[in-house]
């Protein structure tokens, strides 16, 4: 888990080592909940090795369950303090954020260039903006930026997911963040104009799931060239998604690719998650994303 392997040193609350494992009555509360509302059933003894039944769900080299919980608990509780500021501020300014998450190639950057695209038409005074996140390059940000939207690259070198506190110095730079009519004391009581704010996180379906980035909501985006079984093998994210947009439609014809058990699947681990089958080339189902979109903007 990235949590505890390395890659959110230098983030506030990274990971420090110490020379003794915690205590397992360690009073911090456990940040990030696992219940997927689903079964597991008893598998054959095939000799296979589960490393995620303990209690940490997590297992490293030299490291105890416990402390493994500590250093989770320790890391994503300062994350969560700088994500509960990012609600109240985008609150504050109007501003709808959604927080797309997938593995690499499901389509995020061409869907959120269609997305742009539709809502000149859909919404043409409706501001967005967009925060792009990838390990390296600015090849994404450059395609959102040729649309005329505003775009934020974030690249996190050897991090797998994008944080609350990059999320907040992204914000920072956009012009969303100007746009609202109360001075910058953030009463949050004022009335401020609705402005869309898109962040593509790093394509990776473990990382993303556990890290709160003061969003409205996680949409899981799943290709249907991926396999309907991903809802399953990733259930963290599916489970903390509010909806799942099947992308690629298009291709069904020429794929085996089983729609109805792939929502299934992921029903079992959410069973409250929406679902929409987008194709962002033909412009299949982008009616009913821009209506989800534009429920809480409106």
């Amino acid at each position: 888990m990235c949590v505890i392997c390395g890659c959110s040193t230098g983030t506030p609350g990274a990971v420090h080592q110490h020379g003794h494992d915690s205590d397992p009555a360690h009073p911090h509360a456990h940040p990030h909940q696992h219940d997927h509302h689903h079964r597991h059933e008893p598998a054959p003894d095939h000799g296979d090795l589960h490393y995620g039944q303990g209690p940490a769900r997590v297992s490293v080299p030299g490291m105890s369950q416990a402390r493994a919980i500590r250093l989770e608990a320790d890391v994503l509780g300062a994350n969560q303090r700088i994500a509960d500021a990012n609600r109240a501020h985008f609150k504050g300014h109007g501003v709808v954020a959604y927080n797309l998450v997938s593995s690499p190639g499901s389509g995020k950057t061409t869907l959120l260039c269609a997305t742009i695209e539709a809502l000149k038409v859909r919404a043409p005074g409706l501001p967005v903006g967009v925060i792009e996140g990838d390990q390296q390059t600015t090849n994404d940000a450059d395609r959102i930026r040729a649309t005329g939207a505003p775009a934020i690259q974030i690249n996190t070198g050897k991090g797998c997911h994008l944080d609350a506190p990059m999320i907040a110095e992204a914000f920072a730079r956009l012009p969303l963040h100007g746009h609202h009519h109360h001075g910058h004391g953030h009463d949050h009581t004022h009335a401020v104009d609705p402005s869309l704010l898109l962040i593509e996180n790093v394509g990776n379906l473990v990382c993303p799931a556990m890290w709160d980035l003061g969003e409205r909501a996680k949409i899981a985006i799943l290709s249907v060239t991926e396999g309907e079984d991903k809802p399953v093998k990733y259930p963290d994210m599916f489970a903390a998604a509010r909806l799942m947009v099947l992308t690629k439609v298009d291709l069904l014809p020429h794929l085996d690719f089983d729609v109805a058990q792939c929502i299934a699947y992921a029903q079992r681990v959410n069973p409250d998650i929406e679902v929409l089958l987008v194709s962002a080339k033909t412009g299949v189902g982008m009616d009913a994303w821009m209506d989800w979109l534009l429920q809480d903007a409106a």
